[in-house]
């Protein structure tokens, strides 16, 4: 990728146990996300998905590596333009939201004091704000608790959206949601990245949503990324041996599927207590001798599929010392 709107660069997220040890939560982790582009990052739960989330949006600061805008880095401390570039809607709506204040008294708070619009048109600003997300303006004198989980999930984005940010970093959006408005909020996302052209880092567990609504895909395994690339590239030739069982795993129409923990062996190891060499060897069902004594590196693989409809073509990559079988799921 070149020239991406954010770049992620060695990122390291460790943090101190007791009697000297380290919980490795982010391990040399490297991104880029592109204009307008939409990056689905996708792993169990405690692959590290929101430690690099939380860091990408400063609200945690990485032990090493940069995280950077426009080529410029964002140190601990960010400026006021460098916090609204970067936004983040979370996992619950609701406890993220003050019960307290009215969603216009939200809205017209953070417009005030980032100094998006003069004072005079906050208001009329608030009611734009609220129809860019399907809400009537009558949300505008209503508490968070009036509403149902996805009105208060597109309240979130509503408050992202305030402080016109460059990136919007969503945690597991859908989670706490029902099928039917996870679709209304998907439909949102994608609207509001054509509308105004905000990139976004899309964070979830559910590969059926992330393949179908991301350009680019990075696969999380123990805080490392063990594959990466165009969404089409990495759903349709996988080439690391657990992106293949997380794809094999998904639900599926026909029903033609098997729980993860049937298709690989054992439990994640601890991240405090890591494996030698390659870290997802002892579940890998295609582990030889060398993959327990030395840890392979995100490379290219030898094909690729095309069609991408990724702003910037991300070179596919896998992190698998058999990266160039090809074996589709």
């Amino acid at each position: 990728m070149t020239d991406p709107l954010l770049a992620v660069d060695h990122l390291v997220v460790d943090f101190p146990q007791p009697h000297g040890r380290v919980l490795h939560a982010v391990a040399d982790v490297s991104l880029g996300v592109g204009r307008g582009e939409i990056l689905g990052v996708v792993g169990e739960s405690g692959c590290g998905k929101t430690t690099l989330a939380r860091c990408i949006s400063g609200r945690s600061h990485p032990s090493s590596g940069t995280v950077s805008l426009d080529g410029m880095t964002l140190g601990s401390s960010r400026t006021v333009a460098e916090r609204r570039a970067v936004q983040m809607v979370f996992q619950d709506p609701f406890s993220s939201l003050n019960p307290r204040m009215s969603i216009g008294r939200m809205l017209a708070e953070l417009l005030r004091v980032n100094e998006v619009v003069p004072r005079s048109e906050v208001s009329s600003r608030c009611r734009s704000i609220v129809g860019q997300v399907g809400l009537p303006s009558s949300a505008l004198d209503q508490l968070p608790g009036a509403f149902s989980g996805g009105q208060r999930q597109r309240i979130a984005f509503a408050r992202a959206i305030a402080v016109e940010p460059r990136i919007i970093v969503a945690d597991e959006p859908l989670s706490s949601l029902d099928v039917s408005v996870q679709a209304t909020i998907l439909e949102l996302i994608r609207r509001l990245r054509e509308d105004l052209g905000t990139a976004f880092v899309f964070i979830s567990h559910d590969l059926g949503v992330v393949r179908q609504l991301a350009d680019t895909v990075a696969v999380m395994y123990l805080g490392r990324v063990v594959e990466k690339g165009s969404a089409s590239t990495v759903f349709g030739d996988p080439r690391h041996p657990y992106t293949r069982a997380l794809i094999e795993a998904a639900p599926r129409l026909s029903g033609d599927r098997s729980p993860l923990h049937a298709r690989l062996s054992g439990e994640p190891p601890s991240p405090i207590d890591l494996p030698s060499g390659c870290a997802f060897h002892p579940r890998c069902p295609r582990a030889e001798a060398i993959c327990s004594t030395e840890a392979p590196h995100l490379a290219d693989v030898d094909a690729q599929l095309t069609g991408s409809s990724a702003n910037h073509v991300m070179n596919h990559q896998s992190a698998c010392h058999f990266r160039d079988e090809v074996k589709r799921p």
